[in-house]
């Protein structure tokens, strides 16, 4: 692997080309005159992502794809890349992506790896570590939220994530593990209360964050779940937005307002918890992992704390792939990457920082 595709060039996909560019030669497309294009390191190019005419030159010239794409692209992105027998690698949470790309990766010569961000990403990496060292398991529950570090309003939210993938995980239902038995429940449902060295926080659920989990871990626990962190109150205005004023029904008009009353901030921040139970060997016990993630300066420039954390991610299963210490072909599921492996990476390193 050496010559990448970044397809996206907003915040996450162009510290992405940026990061990969350290290894690899990097071409970064967007549909736009791609951001920053003075200072860039990499070579930019406007291309329209949606003509496989343009694609497939394109994926003819590399090794590998990240897609930094709104999910709803991936499917035919990843087919192409299939097609051309091209590395793909993206950042979707959608689930009904991942499950056309994994249909797609049972004949791959190449890797088809959808979900390699934070959640779905580096979240069940950390649970499955955690899980590992257990004889026996009982629950795993793992906990992400990507939130402006000083809110206000009643929503107190602000869209420094794509607001169509927010949306949709909110939307979509949820996966999980209750009373040892595989099911689907609503988004936003589970409303749960979170105390973080005395910041008040909510959880809920929502739509992708576990990745394959439930498939890897069923019959093994009798809990499993996760759940999106967020300031207390706001899951309650979102379902009041959603099902009461019946915007679901209008996607594209609940992102234009959500887009434009609540734009993104400088100051954010990222918090990561993951709780497992069960008993090693005779005794029951609780491993706990929770770390919190501010805006970091990388090459020279400071970036958000969600564009950093999921940027890395990303870059890290990459860079494992290239390196021979992933599968070469086929889905990987990132319960299955080591977090020794993953932190040692260049890019996993920041999340020991």
């Amino acid at each position: 692997m050496k010559k990448i595709a970044v397809l996206g060039l907003g915040k996450v996909g162009t510290l992405v080309a940026i990061l990969l560019n350290r290894k690899f030669q990097v071409v970064g497309v967007d549909k736009r005159e791609p951001h920053y294009h003075m200072n860039l390191p990499f070579q930019a190019e406007k291309g329209d992502v949606t003509s496989d005419e343009y694609i497939k030159e394109l994926f003819g010239k590399v090794d590998a794809v990240v897609s930094a794409l709104p999910y709803y692209l991936n499917k035919r992105v990843s087919e192409l890349a299939y097609q051309c027998k091209t590395h793909y690698f993206d950042l979707t949470e959608d689930v009904e992506t991942t499950r056309y790309i994994r249909d797609l990766a049972e004949h791959s010569t190449t890797i088809l790896t959808p979900q390699c961000g934070l959640a779905p990403g580096f979240i069940g990496i950390v649970g499955a570590d955690l899980a590992s060292n257990f004889t026996k398991l009982r629950d795993i529950e793992l906990r992400v939220g990507a939130l402006p570090r000083y809110p206000n309003g009643l929503l107190a939210y602000n869209f420094n994530w794509s607001p169509a993938g927010v949306i949709n995980e909110y939307l979509c239902d949820a996966e999980v593990i209750h009373n040892g038995v595989r099911k689907m429940v609503p988004s936003l449902d589970g409303l749960e209360y979170i105390n973080i060295e005395g910041l008040e926080l909510e959880a809920f659920s929502t739509s992708g964050g576990l990745g394959t989990m439930c498939e890897t871990y069923e019959g093994q626990v009798d809990t499993l779940n996760y759940k999106t962190i967020r300031y207390p109150g706001h899951g309650r205005l979102m379902r009041f937005l959603m099902y009461e004023l019946i915007l679901k029904e209008d996607m594209k008009l609940l992102e234009r307002i959500l887009s434009a009353a609540k734009p993104p901030v400088k100051e954010d921040v990222v918090y990561v918890y993951a709780v497992v139970e069960g008993w090693k060997e005779d005794q029951i016990l609780r491993d706990e992992y929770f770390k919190t993630f501010y805006p970091k300066e990388i090459e020279g420039r400071v970036w958000r704390a969600i564009s950093w954390t999921t940027a890395c991610s990303i870059a890290a299963v990459v860079e494992m792939v290239a390196e021979n210490k992933l599968p070469q072909k086929g889905f990987i599921k990132q319960e299955e990457i080591p977090l020794e492996v993953f932190l040692n990476t260049d890019n996993g390193k920041y999340f020991k920082d």
